[in-house]
């Protein structure tokens, strides 16, 4: 790849940005450097070891020509001029432009789905002058938090959480209420002048070869309307439909049964006979939060978890690179985030092992009455912990916030190792033959593929062209192999002209973000975007 595409890529301008240093793993010495190309401008990094180049990172910043207009290239805000018939507001310009754009005039871009990664991409391309339309099927901005359980809260901290352009306050919770980060994201959305539909669902999407577009059907608020983007980004979190297993006895059972996504208020529980299935974050969440309304509860776990306390995940694998201790020492959020991504997946694996090894040694106590309790442990097929595997399948893992404790000591009931066989009118008989008295089931089961969503959106057949989305090919459980070495068709083209995927976490979404919008930015001003070479597909849906 570098030998095709340097002569067109005519790198230039490479200059060294601060002093070389040495790592603390041993004959590492690594350094930032600024560089440019024909048409862009980057940051990179690179790792030496015995004087040859052991990791490089190159990362586009801005596009030459086409900038953010930011610092001294700001808006004025106000004409400083007079005209007959009044000159217009600010105010006057935002209702034009929410009046006619997807009316009279097309976006360039459509996002579907109004979450983080879709606002965040949104402001992106607001800043670098791309009309896009955000559709969102929640009455309000944030509603994809507010609406999940009452207890919900960031299990990262706020470090590795702000999003670009308006980072948190100084003063704000280490660990963010669910509704406070909606109130938030419905905040970013009004100050970053985002064009976002709400109460809007995206019926249909064709695309036409000949007018390379996308006919996209939208209903909002009782209308059909029909956009034509050139660029479709879906963005709907980071994995498809609730995954609700069709169990025997689904239609007999005469107490009350849902999905985690459904869960709100424990509360209506109180003094219910509640069998959590599952046994990562929601479950474990849900589990503490019927136990504190007074419900008894039972977990029924039917595989190992990677669990990991809160404390010990920020102490060792958060702080050193998003904390304030970090920010003392140079690392902002935007290095930080370039720290990371200059890791290979190929090398994560082994360099999180010594990791995993202090955090089960700093919580061995809590492992031990885990495990006396029948909890089935685990920290990866290879060791490497809680990262990997959320990158590689997106599940199999708990951020221990209090209710290990509650397994531990027995206020949650476990039955580990087990499923639920069937349901009966009052009660679930697990695999096992054992029979489980129980008034609500909650199916804390996760969730399908990205891609499913594409499968209804647009068709079967486009969504079996794009592939698999999420994973690495690590050949672990849920993530099939061959290797790919990055995430599948996020954030870059897919096989399907015009269409691109927007997920991930906070922190991803804002990393990545700015990389899929100079990408979208490129396309619209005409600039060059030729693609190396594209990813085959080995798994479809």
């Amino acid at each position: 790849m570098l030998l095709a595409t340097a002569d067109s890529a005519a790198l230039s301008a490479l200059r060294l940005r601060g002093e070389a240093t040495r790592t603390q793993e041993a004959g590492i010495v690594e350094a930032w450097f600024d560089f440019q190309t024909l048409a862009a401008r980057g940051r990179g990094h690179v790792r030496l070891r015995a004087g040859k180049a052991f990791t490089v990172l190159t990362s586009m910043t801005e596009l030459k020509g086409y900038e953010e207009a930011t610092g001294s290239t700001r808006p004025l805000g106000v004409e400083h001029s007079v005209a007959r018939g009044g000159r217009q507001t600010w105010l006057e310009g935002r209702q034009t432009e929410t009046a006619q754009l997807g009316y009279t005039r097309q976006p360039f871009v459509v996002i579907v789905g109004g979450g983080q990664g879709g606002i965040v991409l949104a402001a992106r391309l607001r800043k670098l002058s791309v009309p896009c339309i955000v559709v969102e099927k929640n009455a309000r901005a944030g509603d994809s938090w507010r609406n999940r359980y009452k207890s919900l809260c960031l299990h990262d901290p706020v470090w590795y959480d702000h999003l670009p352009y308006l980072p948190f306050p100084a003063d704000w919770p280490v660990f963010c209420p669910k509704d406070k980060l909606g109130d938030w994201l419905e905040s970013y959305v009004s100050l970053m002048e985002i064009n976002y539909w709400t109460s809007s669902v995206a019926k249909k999407a064709v695309w036409d070869a000949e007018s390379a577009e996308w006919h996209l059907t939208v209903e909002r608020e009782g209308e059909t309307l029909s956009l034509r983007p050139k660029h479709l980004v879906i963005a709907l979190g980071v994995s498809g439909y609730p995954s609700v297993p069709q169990l025997p006895g689904r239609d007999v059972f005469a107490g009350e049964q849902h999905h985690s996504s459904a869960h709100r208020d424990s509360a209506a529980y109180a003094g219910k006979r509640c069998v959590v299935l599952g046994g990562n974050n929601s479950a474990h969440d849900i589990c503490a939060s019927l136990w504190e309304a007074g419900a008894e509860v039972t977990m029924v776990q039917r595989s190992s978890t990677c669990v990991v306390t809160s404390d010990s995940l920020v102490e060792l694998g958060i702080k050193p690179l998003y904390s304030d201790e970090a920010v003392a020492r140079g690392i902002d959020t935007d290095t930080a985030d370039l720290i990371l991504a200059s890791q290979p997946y190929a090398l994560q694996a082994a360099q999180a092992l010594p990791m995993y090894k202090q955090i089960r040694e700093r919580d061995a106590q809590l492992y031990a009455r885990l495990a006396a309790a029948g909890f089935l442990l685990d920290f990866g097929e290879d060791g490497s912990g809680l990262w990997l595997k959320y990158v590689r399948r997106g599940s199999g893992y708990y951020i221990d916030v209090g209710a290990s404790e509650l397994v531990a000591n027995g206020s949650v009931q476990l039955r580990a190792g087990v499923g639920i066989a069937h349901l009966n009118k009052e009660s679930v008989t697990l695999t096992d033959g054992a029979e489980l008295p129980c008034d609500v089931l909650v199916y804390a089961t996760g969730y399908g593929s990205m891609n499913s969503w594409l499968a209804d959106l647009i068709s079967p057949e486009v969504a079996d062209q794009v592939g698999k989305v999420w994973g690495l090919g690590s050949g672990t459980i849920k993530d099939t192999g061959p290797w790919e070495g990055e995430l599948r068709n996020l954030w870059k083209p897919t096989s399907v002209e015009g269409l691109w995927i927007m997920g991930g976490n906070l922190h991803q979404a804002r990393h990545y973000s700015l990389c899929l919008a100079l990408q979208l930015k490129a396309r619209l001003e005409g600039v060059p975007t030729p693609v190396f070479a594209q990813a085959p597909v080995h798994h479809t849906r």
